[in-house]
């Protein structure tokens, strides 16, 4: 049932999977009243309550739902929820990807329909928990929706942000690119320690403090100055010795990024003439073969 204005809703989470312990943690420090609704028994963090199917009750007395299963099993749980009395819940699915569409099979039979996604990786239960707060909730669906999750994030210390539905995908693309990418770029950053003579023990180390103080100065000062090294310094020279001392798929990773890294270094002032240079040697680089 939907909760009225100035109270704390009960929220039921269905599926038990990284995003669902972490939030279903996080309102429970909040003080939110929240169940747990799978399949199975599943291993959850302590003081979480679980409820195993059938979830008749569960929804019954809920006034938010939170889908947070993969996003091929959001419209098959949608599906489901369609025999469930749902009428006075808003439902809101956890995907960065989707939109409101995939709980499609609940039009007209809920309060609101649309999503709530957590900006935030959300490994190791208590940690992701913990990282929720002041962390961006993106929202998209139906005015109800999209006012349950602002109310969901503020019990979460989160800052709610609404998107197009149209927009959820490049939306998306740029957060993979932030945080899965940083960790691929992160294994092969080891890998040429690894190369270089880097002791096994310190090749998955040493780049930390580099990457948390890159961390802190996008945080402080933005992309355009937290920029550093030779392309916004206009080392051409380095570059290329950079070029050539990769194996054939790093280099081309490299020359990518380093277009991007040149786009940046330009909007922060690198004369034309270096730039140039620059960008010859990687655009090179990525058409050989």
């Amino acid at each position: 049932m939907t909760s009225p204005e100035g109270t704390r809703p009960t929220v039921a989470i269905i599926g038990a999977g990284r995003a669902g312990r972490a939030l279903a943690l996080a309102l429970t420090r909040a003080s939110v009243p929240v169940l747990v609704c799978t399949r199975r028994k599943s291993d959850l963090p302590a003081g979480i309550n679980c409820s195993l199917e059938p979830w008749t009750l569960a929804l019954e007395s809920a006034s938010i739902i939170l889908v947070a299963v993969p996003d091929d099993a959001i419209g098959v749980v949608a599906a489901r929820l369609r025999d469930a009395r749902v009428a006075s819940a808003v439902v809101l699915h956890c995907s960065g990807l989707r939109d409101r569409s995939a709980l499609s099979a609940l039009d007209g039979l809920a309060a609101g329909l649309g999503s709530f996604h957590p900006l935030q990786t959300l490994a190791g239960d208590s940690d992701a928990a913990e990282r929720l707060r002041a962390a961006y909730a993106v929202l998209e669906g139906d005015p109800a929706a999209v006012a349950a999750g602002r109310r969901l994030a503020a019990l979460l210390g989160m800052q709610a942000l609404e998107i197009r539905s149209a927009d959820k995908p490049l939306y998306h693309a740029a957060a993979v690119i932030v945080s899965n990418y940083t960790v691929a770029l992160s294994a092969l950053a080891e890998r040429l320690a690894l190369a270089a003579g880097i002791p096994a023990d310190a090749a998955g180390r040493i780049f930390l403090p580099l990457l948390e103080g890159t961390w802190r100065n996008l945080e402080m000062r933005g992309a355009t100055d937290a920029l550093t090294g030779p392309i916004v310094r206009g080392d051409a020279g380095t570059v290329r010795a950079h070029l050539e001392a990769l194996d054939d798929e790093a280099r081309r990773l490299y020359a990518v990024m380093g277009l991007e890294a040149l786009k940046v270094a330009r909007k922060g002032g690198l004369g034309e003439a270096k730039a140039a240079e620059i960008e010859a040697a990687l655009r090179e680089a990525m058409s050989a073969r």
